[in-house]
C-alpha cells in the first residue's frame, strides 16, 4: 500500500501531523507508545555513536552503524509482544538492544569473542546474521512451526535493499506466502547496497511492490517517521498473529554513517546528499511532534539523555576491559553427544595450553 502523496506518513518532515491521505487509514499511536519509541531511539543513537567510536579505536573488529535508521529499527521492535521473535541482520544491533539484549550480548560478535553471547530463547532474538538474507528463511521456518503448533507467535525480520536481491529473500517471501507463515518482513531501504545506489539495484517503483508477486500485502512507509513505521508494522504483526499471513513493509530511510568501519562513503555519495537526509532526522521529527502535542517536556528529555550517557559509559567500560576467553570453549556446543575425535582434539589442545603456560 502506498498513497497518492508517496509513502505512508503520520508525522511529516517538520514534525507536524500529516494529513489523512498520507496516513492511508492508519491511526496515530498513543502518546505512551511514542514516548517509549523516543526513549529507545535516543538510547540507540548514543549507543551506536559510542560503538562506532570504539570500532575506530580498534576495540571492535567491525561494526555496521544504524545512525539515521532508528525509526526503522526501534519502532518495529516496539510493535512486538513478548512471545514474538526477532531475526536481525548485520545492521540491526540497535534493534537487538531495544529488544532487551544487553550490550555485551550485542557486541561480543563484533569483537570476535562469541558468535552469540546471549540466550536467544531468553530474549526471543536469533543470533545476528551477516550472510545477506539467510536469516529470513530462519524467520519463516520458526513462524511456520509456530503456526503448525497453534502458538500465537510472530517472527519479525529485517533486511536491506541490497539483501532483497539475494535469492534467499525471494525464497523466504515465497515460502512465507505459500505456508501463510506469520512473518513480517521490514525492508530498510537506506538507498545503498554498500556502494551500489538504488538506481542500479531495481527498476521497480518500490521494493514494496514486489509483495504482489507473492500474494501478500506490501506497504511503502516513510522510514524516518517512527509513528508511521510503528502503526504499519503493528497492523502487520497482529494480522499475522490472527492467521492473515506475511507482509512486506518497505521503510524509505538513509544510512548516515559508512556501511562499516572499512567503508569510505565519500567515494560514492556527496556530502550534500547526506546533509539533506540529516534534515529528515527521525528522532528530531518525533521530538518536535511530541513537544508540540504537550507530551514531551525538558525533564523527560533530560532524563532520557542521562540514561543514554550512562549506557555509553558502561559500554565504553565493557569494551575497554579485556575479555576472559577460554580456548577450550571451541569444543562446546558442537554436538549433543561429543564425538571421540572431538574429545581427542580437546585433550591435545589442553596439553598444548599447559605446555605453553609452563614455558612462560
Amino acid at each position: 500500500m502506498t498513497t497518492a502523496m508517496g509513502p505512508i506518513q503520520l508525522i511529516d518532515e517538520h514534525g507536524a501531523r500529516a494529513g489523512d491521505e498520507a496516513a492511508a487509514g492508519f491511526e496515530m499511536p498513543s502518546a505512551e507508545v511514542l514516548l517509549g519509541i523516543y526513549r529507545q531511539m535516543t538510547l540507540a543513537r548514543r549507543f551506536d555513536i559510542q560503538v562506532t567510536k570504539l570500532t575506530r579505536q580498534g576495540r571492535l573488529a567491525t561494526y555496521a552503524p544504524g545512525l539515521g535508521q532508528e525509526a526503522c529499527e526501534i519502532a518495529p521492535i516496539a510493535a512486538l509482544q513478548p512471545q514474538d521473535w526477532f531475526f536481525p541482520s548485520h545492521r540491526d544491533a540497535i534493534g537487538m538492544l531495544a529488544r532487551g539484549v544487553p550490550p555485551q550480548g550485542v557486541l561480543a560478535f563484533f569483537r570476535g569473542d562469541w558468535h552469540s553471547d546471549f540466550d536467544p530463547k531468553q530474549y526471543r532474538v536469533a543470533p545476528l546474521s551477516v550472510p545477506l538474507a539467510s536469516h529470513l528463511l530462519h524467520a519463516v521456518g520458526l513462524a511456520h512451526a509456530a503456526r503448525l503448533k497453534g502458538d500465537p507467535v510472530v517472527a519479525l525480520t529485517f533486511l536491506g535493499d541490497g539483501a532483497s536481491s539475494a535469492g534467499d529473500a525471494h525464497e523466504a517471501f515465497n515460502f512465507a506466502s505459500t505456508w501463510q507463515a506469520p512473518t513480517v518482513f521490514v525492508l530498510q531501504n537506506n538507498q545503498y547496497a554498500i556502494s551500489v545506489p538504488l538506481s542500479r539495484q531495481t527498476h521497480a517503483r518500490s521494493f514494496a511492490d514486489r509483495a504482489v508477486g507473492y500474494d501478500m500485502p506490501g506497504h511503502l512507509v516513510d522510514g524516518n517517521d517512527p509513528a508511521a513505521v510503528y502503526a504499519v508494522v503493528a497492523h502487520a504483526v497482529e494480522r499475522a498473529r490472527a492467521g492473515g499471513g506475511p507482509s512486506l513493509i518497505e521503510g524509505v530511510t538513509y544510512r548516515i554513517e559508512a556501511h562499516t568501519n572499512s567503508d569510505d562513503p565519500t567515494r560514492y555519495r556527496s556530502s550534500d546528499e547526506v546533509e539533506a537526509w540529516r534534515a529528515r532526522d527521525p528522532i528530531a521529527r518525533l521530538e518536535t511532534y511530541l513537544r508540540g502535542a504537550g507530551v514531551l517536556d525538558d525533564e523527560f528529555a533530560q532524563h532520557v539523555a542521562g540514561e543514554a550517557e550512562e549506557l555509553a559509559s558502561s559500554t565504553r567500560d565493557l569494551m575497554n576491559a579485556e575479555p576472559q576467553l577460554d580456548p577450550l570453549e571451541l569444543f562446546d556446543h558442537v554436538y549433543a553427544a561429543e564425538r571421540p575425535a572431538l574429545i581427542e582434539q580437546r585433550a591435545a589442545l589442553e596439553r598444548e595450553l599447559a605446555e605453553a603456560g609452563g614455558q612462560r
